[in-house]
Parts: C-alpha cells; structure tokens; sequence
C-alpha cells in the first residue's frame, strides 16, 4: 500500500526548489555528512561534480533549524518561500533526521552545532541569522555562544537553553508522559496522536492511516535519536546562562503547553536587554505551522530589523 507521507515527498520537494532552494550533501568529516537545502544559485553544475566550494551567498544568510518531530523543509515548509526574495535561505538536516548520519557516538547539541557550523563554512556562509525551532533552538543557541562572529542574531521558538533535569521532569508530569522519549519519539498512533494534541493548539485531525505513514517516514533512526534526547540533558548544578552578543528573538506560541508562556518570559529576562519577546495568539508549540502567515510576519519584522537595506529592495 503506498505511503501517503512518502508520496507527497516529490511535490514538496518540486514545491521546494520553486521557491529556490535545492538538496546538497556536505562531507563534514569522514563519516558525518549533513543534507542542506541551500540556494539554487549557489550550487553549480561544477560544485556538484566537484569538491569546490558552493559560491558564497549574494544576499543575508538565514539558517533555520528544525526540531525533534521532522526533518528541515517539513518542519519550515511554509517559511521558506517567504524568505527566499531577500535571504538567501539555508535548512539543515540534523543528524540523524533527513539524509544526514555520523558514525560519531557524540549526541549532545555541541556536537550538532559544531557538525553545522562546519557545513555552513564550507556552503560559503560567513555571517548568518539563525531560526531555531525547540530541539533546533538548543542547538541555535549553542551556535550563537560558541560562534557570535557568525551568528550575528538569533530567533527561538518553542526552546530553551539547555534541558535542565528539572525543567524536563517538570514538563513531562504536566504533560503526563514518564519520559522525552514517549513524547518525542512515539512508535504508535495513540503515541504520535498524544504528542500532536500538546504540540498543537486547535485539535487537529488526521486519519488512522495518515498517523501511520508519518510514523514511517518521520521517525527512523530511533537508537540514535533516543541518545539525542539523552544527550539533552543537563544537571541543574552544571546549567549556566551564557552572555549573548547578539540579538535574541523569541517568537512564541501564547498556548504552548510544552514550553510555556512563562518558561520565555522568563528566559527573556535572565538573557537581558538583547533579548526581545513576541507571542502569537491562539498557537501552540508548532506556532509556525498553525499560524504561519502570522509567524511569517513577525519573522521578517525582525530580519529587517538586522538588514534595513534588504527590506528596501
């Protein structure tokens, strides 16, 4: 029987190079590889026959980083063409999600920014904004502490800086689920239907069917990736709240129920004075699928806010 999710692959992908952008494969050490959708325009006929350097963007780079449930361009699909005229666009796959793997046992977010940072080197991107999406904002944050002559500002929705073991067992007992990886990594569809209902803020329904081959499709590598949720994990004793140098955005979902309101208004104020705070009304966690025309908006409010000039043009 075919699978719908599987199905629908090639339209999303077609959809996706109509908007400009298109798969590359970047070799970030011997045996790790990262899948990016770069810009079309960067990618030539004799950088895919060859090891050469894919040309350097011609316009502000904008990286946007997905989280724990899909893979890049399912996870940003509605922000990518809205991007695309201004910024030259960048969505990585994690490993472990979409086509890139490491035989590397290293599972922790440093490793996935550092393996990141690298693919954006050799892509050509010197300077960046990052969009980090729950999982991806953990990873968006480390990129912005350990590298802020490349991540010149950050956007964040639905994360926090580090999983501390309070925050996480506070948030899976108001959940009601015993551990991140029941939520996270569901392997049925009353699982995969219990993390929708909290991810979401309007109940959404799909049928039986549906459930079944997004849990196909979506969640592979479940070994690597319950080590990924592992790696998470930090003691409340080792938790620190770096000095940002740059600008931090946290666009939110009012209705969040995995990280709350409060958990970003919060974090709002240990990051400082750099950090701003902006919630979307009737949207949960996955504030950028249920209300991506709104999303979209405060998004590139901020992007023009880094590059007057871009919104000009």
């Amino acid at each position: 029987m075919v699978n719908l999710v599987a199905a629908q692959k090639p339209l999303l992908h077609g959809l996706m190079k109509m908007a400009g952008v298109v798969p590359h494969a970047v070799e970030i050490e011997p045996g790790t590889t990262m899948n990016f959708w770069v810009p079309k325009e960067t990618i030539n006929k004799k950088a895919k026959a060859a090891a050469d350097k894919p040309a350097k963007p011609s316009k502000p780079a904008v990286v946007l980083v997905h989280g724990f449930a899909a893979e890049g361009i399912v996870t940003w699909q509605f922000q990518i063409g809205a991007l695309t005229k201004k910024y030259a666009v960048y969505v990585p796959d994690l490993l472990f999600f979409g086509g890139s793997i490491s035989d590397s046992g290293d599972r922790s977010p440093t490793f996935q920014a550092e393996c990141l940072m690298k693919g954006l080197g050799k892509l050509g991107v010197e300077r960046c904004a990052v969009v980090g999406f729950s999982y991806g904002g953990m990873v968006a944050f480390r990129m912005a502490e350990l590298w802020p002559e490349v991540v010149e500002a950050l956007v964040v929705s639905g994360s926090i800086l580090a999983m501390t073991d309070s925050i996480s067992q506070t948030t899976l007992h108001s959940l009601g689920f015993s551990s991140s990886s029941e939520l996270l990594l569901p392997s049925s569809v009353k699982g995969l239907k219990a993390l929708l209902s909290v991810a979401a803020h309007k109940k959404l329904w799909f049928p039986n069917k549906l459930h079944k081959d997004f849990l196909e499709v979506m969640f592979n590598n479940r070994k690597e990736r319950g080590e990924l949720l592992e790696g998470l994990i930090v003691s409340n004793k080792d938790a620190t709240i770096p000095i940002f140098q740059q600008r931090i955005h946290l666009l939110w979902g009012e209705n969040d129920q995995i990280f709350k309101l409060e958990l970003a208004q919060n974090m709002k104020q240990q990051l400082g004075d750099k950090a701003t705070f902006q919630g979307i009304k009737k949207a949960g966690h996955l504030v950028h699928l249920e209300r991506p025309c709104v999303y979209n908006r405060c998004l590139k409010q901020f992007l023009a806010s880094i590059h007057p000039k871009e919104d000009r043009k």
